[in-house]
């Protein structure tokens, strides 16, 4: 059963959180701030710090009581179950959020990629190219394991703190700490409305406490760890600015090291403080400004490092919202081998790549369009409004970003007090002192730092939520698991002659449904036979499935459910099975989601069922969907040999999966004949034999035949008949398709076995997302060779023919 693990140590949780403070604000917006409000802009950034320590400690408390993966979306949804829209928005927000955090990261790494790293030449590039180019490495990071993310964090989070602390040491060196302490004094300024507008600006920077909680499902004991990571990091980060801003002031102290005036350099914007460091940092080597490309080196670190951790969070709680049917449940699923949200990952990559093209590539300042000509004229409340051009950018993606975090922080912040008052006595690691007037507080700051963002990132940002609450009011989200599906009689356990039940113990556990109790002893037999092989003595789930037809009640099933489930008991109890297995019988809506679910809440290893003979729809989602690896028997009797095993020769990730139980199957001492067939004219694509040998070749007896057969399936089962034993082949790569393109090779192998008594096992592996995108290609790889085989068919060459596997 593919599981969350949890590998996040407190180093990490803490690096989580400081690479995601250390970003964009420090790097991109200190110039900026510097230049419109002077030393003012600690007070600005302070501001922000505060505002986001009330919210932070908000997400303490919750993440002391809610130790999962998720956020303040988690939060919303436990403390206010009764608010499904309200729950959905706040989720949808912060995916909004995380992923346009995300974007304009990347985007601000884009820009000192250009203004630094790449010669003129290749200005001709798009902007946001190197952006895009991250954004998909590090969602394949993320998908591939939370672990090695985590070990990347630490690392990069390092390296650019190093950085920081060489940058405003070598201001203090050039400067000397009496008079840098002394222009920092000397300039500040009374500019509450800059002040708030930077504040507005720099919250993003600070926001980087609630990835941590967004990612509490993967951090170790994170009732203690994330509050003490959050406290850390926020304070952390607050120190670094200061002496940052500190630093950036005193350019007028150096202003004779510098090729430009302290004014033109501040109005670089994003890539000031890159300007300003070989100032501080007066070291060349053969040419090279050294200092100059250290902050370089340590701005695309932060970019990048900050940008790893929100598509963390924003992983997190797309899986979230798959799992509570606020988004497809697909968004749940988990790489069956990293063990990580690889679906939500793709999604949230792909939003952070499609921001980016369109506030950058397309319609930023550089971008391919350039700024629209709208000519929109408009009165409001007696205001006449003109816009004659339209543009995004670096500061309206921010604006974007920052809207669709500080809102659902505003209601996080709200649900503390709900949450006080609902569950009084819920027991809490940390508690936020003065409830409810913080949390009030960090309501009343977030609207007001709301109030200070671009008005067209807030436009942008309001639009886009809006349209997607409507799509869920139309959709309606998908059903509760409680709807689907409910388990109506106490597990039966029966335990065999080797040994005791124990619900808690770590057998491997094999899944079985069963439609008809005369099927299930079969079914169980071969679990264990399997299983055997497998793992040792396993533990058999056997589980019953009553549909409840549309409009009817659960109750009206219910002892229908229960008497079918006690008949399955007495079926297998009459076939004396030697094995640990229990009995279950359930009532759903959804056979297909019935069994997915059971799988998933009882962790199975494996799952076993026939092969389908009037619900093929719900074999094919039990296929596709499987949180572990599913087998499909048929023609199976009471008499299981797995003495002679028949495998054939093929490609593709169900068939490299089963090779796995093909060679354990060896080791047990099973005869292994592998088959490979030559098809012609009828069907089958011939494939590699050596990626069947290759895994087989520990196994002491292994027979190969290479056949020719007018198909595939042919080919598999008479020669499987001839030799004895079973035929284990693997799910089709082109079962998307068979309906409206191509056949299926295992539906015409049951048909052929079926008629021939020979027994079959259809393997259907767990994939991930390449795998996937695989199965969906192939057809056309498959077409191909059949296309090339019929020419190569009419020389005298192809005529001759050579050895070939299955394409199964």
């Amino acid at each position: 059963m593919v599981e969350h693990t949890r590998t996040l140590d407190f180093k990490v949780a803490f690096a989580i959180g400081l690479g995601t403070m250390i970003a964009a604000g420090i790097f991109s917006l200190s110039g900026i701030a510097v230049y419109q409000i002077g030393s003012t802009a600690v007070i600005a950034f302070v501001l922000a710090a505060v505002v986001a320590g009330i919210t932070a400690a908000t997400y303490s408390e919750f993440a002391s009581i809610y130790s999962e993966n998720g956020g303040g979306y988690l939060f919303t949804s436990r403390s206010l179950e009764d608010r499904d829209l309200l729950t959905y928005a706040v989720g949808v927000s912060l995916f909004l959020g995380y992923c346009g955090t995300t974007a304009y990261y990347l985007a601000v790494m884009d820009e000192w990629f250009f203004r630094f790293l790449i010669p003129e030449t290749l200005h001709v590039l798009p902007r946001g190219t190197f952006g895009v180019l991250v954004a998909v490495l590090l969602g394949t990071l993320n998908a591939r394991g939370t672990e090695e993310s985590g070990t990347f964090q630490v690392l990069v989070t390092s390296a650019k703190v190093v950085i920081l602390v060489l940058f405003v040491g070598g201001m203090f060196a050039s400067v000397g700490i009496g008079p840098a302490i002394g222009e920092f004094a000397g300039d500040f300024q009374f500019a509450p409305v800059g002040t708030g507008s930077v504040a507005a600006l720099a919250f993003i920077t600070f926001f980087g406490f609630s990835a941590i909680a967004a990612s509490a499902g993967e951090i170790i004991e994170p009732k203690k760890t994330v509050p003490r990571a959050i406290a850390a990091s926020i304070v952390t980060v607050t120190v670094l600015y200061t002496f940052v801003i500190i630093a950036m002031v005193n350019i007028t102290n150096v202003s004779g090291r510098l090729m430009r005036s302290p004014d033109q350099i501040l109005q670089l914007g994003e890539t000031a403080m890159g300007a300003v460091a070989q100032a501080f940092i007066p070291l060349s080597v053969a040419g090279v400004p050294v200092g100059t490309y250290l902050i370089v080196a340590g701005a695309i670190f932060s970019m990048v490092s900050a940008s790893n951790a929100s598509i963390l969070a924003a992983s997190g709680i797309g899986s979230l919202m798959g799992r509570q049917g606020h988004a497809p449940r697909r968004l749940s699923r988990l790489h069956p081998t990293h063990g990580t949200p690889y679906l939500s990952t793709a999604t949230a990559t792909g939003l952070v790549v499609t921001l980016m093209l369109a506030f950058i590539t397309l319609l930023g300042e550089h971008g391919l369009a350039g700024p629209l000509s709208v000519g929109f004229e408009a009165t409001v409340a007696g205001f006449d409004i003109a816009i004659e051009e339209f543009s995004l950018g670096l500061s309206t993606l921010n604006g974007f970003a920052v809207l669709n975090l500080l809102l659902p922080l505003a209601v996080v912040n709200g649900a503390l007090i709900y949450s006080r008052r609902r569950h009084p006595d819920i027991e809490r690691g940390f508690r936020v002192p003065g409830v409810p007037i913080v949390p009030i507080l960090g309501i009343i700051a977030n609207v007001a730092l709301i109030y200070n963002l671009p008005p067209v990132g807030i436009a942008v940002g309001l639009v886009l939520a809006a349209v997607l609450v409507i799509a869920y009011l139309v959709w309606g989200g998908a059903p509760d698991t409680e709807d689907l599906f409910e388990r109506v009689t106490e597990p039966t356990e029966v335990t065999s002659a080797n040994g005791g039940t124990d619900e808690s113990d770590e057998r491997f556990h094999i899944l079985v449904p069963v439609a008809r109790p005369d099927r299930a002893p079969t079914h169980v037999r071969l679990a264990a036979a399997l299983g055997r092989v497998v793992e040792g003595e396993p533990f058999v789930h056997v589980i019953n499935t009553t549909r409840i037809p549309e409009q009817t009640p659960n109750e009206i099933v219910t002892d229908d459910a229960e008497k079918r489930a006690e008949r399955l008991s007495d079926v297998l109890a009459a076939a004396d099975i030697d094995v640990d297995y229990s009995v279950e019988g359930h009532i759903c809506r959804d056979i297909a989601f019935d069994i997915l679910q059971t799988a998933r809440e009882d962790e199975a290893d494996l799952v076993l069922m026939g092969y389908p003979e009037d619900h093929e729809e719900v074999t094919e989602r039990v296929e596709y969907e499987a949180p572990c690896d599913v087998l499909f028997a048929n023609g199976f009797d009471e008499s299981i040999d797995v003495s002679r095993v028949n495998v054939g020769a093929g490609g593709g990730p169900h068939h490299r999966a089963l090779l796995s139980l093909v060679q354990r199957m060896g080791d047990a001492g099973s005869e292994l004949h592998v088959i490979s067939v030559e098809p012609g004219e009828e069907g089958g694509t011939a494939e590699n034999l050596d990626d069947t040998l290759g895994p087989l070749s520990g196994s002491d007896v292994v027979q190969v035949h290479n056949v020719s057969a007018p198909n595939v399936a042919e080919g598999l089962v008479s020669t499987a008949k001839e030799n004895g034993g079973m035929l284990v082949i693997g799910a089709t790569r082109t079962r998307r398709l068979r309906r409206w393109v191509f056949g299926s090779t295992p539906d015409r192998v049951i048909d052929l076995a079926e008629e021939r008594g020979v027994p079959v096992i259809v393997y259907a592996g767990t994939t991930g997302l390449t795998d996937t995108i695989g199965d969906w290609l192939f057809p056309l790889y498959r077409y191909y060779r059949k296309f090339t085989r019929r020419r190569s068919r009419g020389t005298p060459e192809g005529r001759s023919g050579s050895s070939a596997s299955s394409d199964t």
